[in-house]
Order: C-alpha cells, then structure tokens, then sequence
C-alpha cells in the first residue's frame, strides 16, 4: 500500500512540474501549440491537452480558437506577483538577444536564479548549422553554469554561503558533469571572485563536453543582479580567438538590457 501511495505521489508531483512548465513556457512563448509543448516537455500530446485543460479550468490558461493555441489568461494576473519583472526582461532583451546572436553566430539565452539552479526564459537560436539544444524552459546547475556564476556572483555574501552550503548538503559534494566541472566550494568562491572583477564568466566544457558559454549579468532599478545574459556554442567554434571578439559584444548587450530595465549608472566591473 506504501509503495502504491509512493507512485501515485510521484505521479502527482510530476504532473505538477509538468503543469508550471507549460506556464513558464507560455509566459516566455506568448502562445503555444499543444504539439509544440509536448516537444518541449517531451511527453504525449494527451498528456500536454490535459494538463492545458486543467489549467484552462482554473483560468490560468486560455485557448485562441482560430489557431488552437494556448497562451495566459488573465487569472494568471492574481498569481504573477514578482514574475511581472521576469515577464519584461523578456520582452526588453528579446530584440537585442537577436541582435547579439547575429552579430556573434552563436545562441543567446536570458536566465535567472531559481534555488539552486538556472531557469532559462528566453532563447535566440544560432544562425549557424551546428547549434547547442534547446535550453528554454531548463533548468541547469548554479555551479557548472556561466549563468548560474553570473547569478550567484553578485549576491550578499551570506545568501552565497547558504547557497553554498546547500549545494554541499544536499549532494555531498558537488556533481561532476564533466572532468572540468567545478566540485569544490573553495574553487567556486575564488571563480565568483573572478567574475565580480571583470564582469563575466567563461564555462568551457563545465556542464557538457564541447559546449562552452559566456553570460553577464543583467542589472535592475537597485543595481541589482536580475537575470544573465549569455552566449554559447561549441567549443571548437568558440574558441579564445570567438570569445575575444564575442566578450565585448555580450558586455554590450547586457548593458542596454540593463539600462531598459531601469538601470542606468552602474558599470559592471564595479
């Protein structure tokens, strides 16, 4: 009876992380087919239709019916809160995270800091043939990202120990994706010392092999780290001759995500 109750409470929980997906996933997207989605979530058709049903019910979740997609409806109002901000990260980088992406031939992403990992709201794909995956709706480690770095770097330092020490707790150590992966707490505090004096980060071959990624950080009203931008490909094509050319241009772009987001006196490598 145990087990059966264990299976039934997974099968909840799942249906739950799939349900908040969808709606991370509309709220980046704007509006979603339901094949769409179920690529995304890699699971059935049935199953996204009746997860977007149960969301419709509960006015989350409205479907425009000359098209048959989904996108928010207005009771997601009451529940958004604090998103709002994430919402117009998204909308304000998303005509220069095309420009960046054309300029640099890679893929740019928008993230932000989730607990201990990196969710991804936005993604530019690369105009080159041989591209990354696709990360939107991801999430991924805080250590083993240049996101996450990004993102953890400028936090109080208290907030960075108990990220830290949760990190430790709740793994033992830190896991290794990677030979180069970051797995020591001391190795990460001297890396996030390095990011705060230039202003970046660089992960190469950190979280997969032959991928390698640059981020920066997208500043607030407050100077207040809210979101990373970042560029990213494989690493034959971003090479250190890419990633001097590619540097600048990040730096660039995150500066004038920033100053739309109401931020406009704080230089980076302060």
């Amino acid at each position: 009876m145990h087990a059966e109750s264990e299976v039934v409470g997974n099968g909840l929980v799942q249906s739950v992380d799939r349900a908040l997906t969808i709606l991370e996933l509309l709220a980046v997207g704007g509006e979603l087919g339901v094949t769409e989605m179920a690529k995304t979530l890699d699971v059935h058709k049935s199953t996204v239709s009746r997860l977007v049903a149960t969301l419709e019910e509960h006015g989350l979740v409205e479907q425009i019916s000359d098209r048959g997609q989904y996108r928010l409806a207005l009771g997601i109002v009451r529940l958004a809160g604090a998103a709002r901000g994430r919402l117009d990260i998204v909308t304000e980088c998303r005509q220069i995270s095309r420009g960046l992406a054309a300029r640099t031939g890679e893929t740019v992403n928008v993230a932000i800091l989730t607990d201990l990992e990196t969710l991804y709201l936005d993604q530019v794909s690369s105009p080159s043939a041989v591209q990354i995956q696709n990360w939107l709706g991801k999430r991924n480690p805080v250590y083993a990202t240049a996101n996450g770095r990004v993102l953890l770097a400028w936090l109080p330092p208290t907030e960075i120990d108990q990220v830290i020490d949760r990190l430790v707790e709740s793994n033992g150590a830190f896991e290794r994706h990677t030979e180069q992966t970051v797995t020591d707490p001391g190795v990460l505090r001297g890396i996030l010392a390095s990011v705060r004096d230039r202003g970046y980060d660089v992960a190469v071959d950190e979280l997969e092999l032959g991928l390698t990624a640059i981020a920066a950080p997208i500043r607030g009203d407050a100077g207040t780290v809210i979101a990373s931008l970042s560029v990213s490909g494989p690493s034959f094509r971003l090479n250190p001759d890419r990633l001097a050319e590619a540097i600048p241009a990040l730096l660039a772009a995150a500066a004038e995500v920033s100053t739309r987001m109401g931020h406009h006196a704080f230089m980076s490598t302060d």
